[in-house]
């Protein structure tokens, strides 16, 4: 029997209507490491999230808009728009019930970065104007598009999941890890320094995350995007 995984979406207004949007690249991705994703709204009441989590062996935390700035104790930058309190009590709840339930988690993009803040980090919260760097992270191609590197630490949790030390990865996001959270471990950076990867520094609790877009780029040839979320899935497979 398939394990079942939360996967963390979003929400949006669409002619006048809240509507629920996740990219099905994280569906497919779930499913072809063999697990069961079942697609987790911002919620009304955030305290259900400990009973969803009770029910799945994983739980999968999505990219998306930007994460408040008050939860880390900052004014927004001119450039932060689309947040969404409802999104972010949501995950909040999930990854407190992940920690204290003990499962698996891997975490994407404004997954790391939601990660960072709820362990009591802080984020960049605009890297073109705050950290200028010759690497466009915010690309401007498609999806599968590899535009940058990243080096990967060594026997670090992302090195055995995908695999290796060194890889090109996609990327379309203009925060980032500023402060680390106490409790996390940085396990990827480019080459202008910007957190790519993290994980936390607990041997009794998986959890993995990163900051390009794994869930595009698991039909490329190069399997280190499959490692990734197959890893995911060997750790969920232990989940009483």
């Amino acid at each position: 029997m398939r394990k079942i995984v939360a996967i963390s979406a979003t929400s949006s207004v669409w002619q006048g209507a809240d509507r629920m949007r996740l990219s099905t690249n994280y569906i497919r991705s779930a499913e072809g490491a063999g697990l069961l994703p079942v697609a987790v709204p911002p919620l009304s009441d955030p305290a259900w999230a400990a009973e969803i989590v009770g029910a799945s062996s994983g739980v999968l935390l999505t990219g998306g808009e930007d994460v408040d700035p008050s939860l880390y104790g900052e004014a927004p930058h001119k450039t932060v728009t689309g947040t969404n309190a409802l999104r972010d009590a949501t995950e909040l709840a999930l990854l407190a019930a992940a920690r204290e339930q003990r499962r698996p988690v891997l975490a994407i993009c404004r997954g790391l970065q939601l990660l960072n803040v709820a362990m009591g980090g802080t984020l960049v919260q605009d890297l073109p104007s705050q950290r200028p760097s010759d690497i466009r992270h915010d690309q401007p191609h498609d999806r599968t598009s590899r535009t940058h590197d990243v080096a990967i630490v060594a026997q670090s949790r992302l090195a055995t999941a995908t695999g290796t030390t060194a890889m090109a990865v996609n990327s379309y996001h203009h925060q980032a890890v500023g402060r680390l959270a106490p409790g996390l471990i940085v396990t990827a950076t480019a080459p202008d320094g910007v957190i790519e990867g993290a994980e936390v520094d607990d041997p009794d609790w998986w959890v993995v995350a990163v900051q390009w877009h794994p869930e595009d780029l698991t039909t490329d040839v190069r399997t280190w995007d499959r490692g990734l979320f197959r890893s995911f899935a060997q750790q969920v497979a232990l989940t009483a």
